[in-house]
């Protein structure tokens, strides 16, 4: 584990604060040039999943240090205001950025007829693994948030095992990961009233729209009058034949101790222990490897990590120093 050097000011130790800032529309204000930059792409994979995403070169006018792919997290999209806020920071710094969305996230509703779960890992792979691809010998860079942060350390760990298929994958950034989903999910539930309600509206309006989409296949109204995450998981499990129950759906995408030993590519992992979302005992399991660097904050709050009221986060800041200091994407 590094030495904490992240210390925010004093009215930025609420967790909550840190939390709720991390989503907060004024984090994208600076932005508006990088989403006009922005070009649409619709990856299609082997499996017949159709992911949406977007492209977005170097805003400034530095030779491009590499492309880094950005993961959201739940019910997040590539337009969530930590998405566009590091994409932008990025942008600036002289790297290319794609920000994908998983399926039924954003607007991509209607580009795959499945439900989205946690599980859906090789679809999100061999998406990455398809943008990473068309790089011209330059570092690639995969960061996630939340969920998307356990995709990311997912990726990591299937690395070697699944024949180094990404092209030039060169480091992997994962932020407040959830390791393990069940305890996540019950957290939230028994948490502030605030995030479970956040969660809830955002995953209920989810399953309408797809419902509109494919009303032939969809009738959520009986589970929608669920008032938790945990009870509406279950409610919703006959859509998803392939598991028993909602727990043999959680261990698929739980990550333990022996997983962990699998990652043999420079991955970070940026956690607090204030956050509200994520389990921080978990990660008093996570094995000490030479090239896994565990950052684990006092502060910091979900996917936060802000110093001051200038809503640069520290992990902005620590993501490029780490890239550039690797001296694989020297310009």
């Amino acid at each position: 584990m590094e030495e904490d050097h992240f210390l925010p000011s004093l009215l930025l130790r609420n967790p909550h604060v840190q939390t709720i800032l991390a989503s907060s529309h004024w984090r994208a204000r600076g932005s508006v040039s990088f989403q006009k930059a922005s070009v649409q792409r619709i990856i299609d994979t082997s499996q017949g999943a159709r992911l949406l995403g977007y492209y977005t070169p170097p805003i400034s006018s530095h030779r491009a240090h590499g492309l880094v792919l950005l993961l959201h997290g739940w019910e997040g999209s590539v337009n969530s205001a930590y998405m566009l806020s590091l994409g932008n920071y990025l942008s600036q710094n002289g790297f290319e950025v794609f920000r994908l969305n998983f399926r039924d996230h954003g607007e991509s509703h209607h580009l795959n007829q499945g439900l989205f779960h946690g599980a859906l890992i090789e679809e999100v792979e061999e998406a990455i693994t398809k943008v990473a691809e068309e790089q011209e010998g330059k570092p690639f860079f995969l960061v996630g948030f939340s969920l998307g942060g356990n995709f990311a350390l997912r990726i990591a760990m299937r690395y070697t095992e699944m024949g180094n298929r990404i092209p030039r994958l060169t480091h992997v950034f994962a932020i407040s990961p959830p390791l393990d989903p069940l305890k996540s999910t019950l957290r939230l539930d028994a948490g502030p009233a605030i995030y479970r309600h956040y969660f809830m509206k955002k995953w209920k309006r989810s399953l309408r729209k797809k419902q509109k989409l494919f009303p032939h296949i969809y009738d959520f109204r009986p589970l929608l009058n669920h008032k938790n995450c945990l009870a509406l998981t279950e409610a919703i499990m006959p859509y998803f034949p392939e598991f028993s129950n909602y727990e043999e759906y959680f261990r698929l995408y739980t990550l333990t101790h022996d997983q962990f030993l699998k990652i043999s590519i420079p991955t970070t992992v940026i956690v607090a222990e204030d956050d509200p979302v994520v389990t921080i005992d978990d990660f008093d399991h996570v094995p000490q490897l030479s090239h896994l660097t565990l950052y684990r904050f006092r502060y910091g709050g979900h996917c936060g990590f802000f110093r001051d009221f200038s809503l640069t986060s520290w992990y902005e800041e620590k993501i490029v120093d780490t890239i550039k200091q690797s001296g694989n994407n020297a310009p």
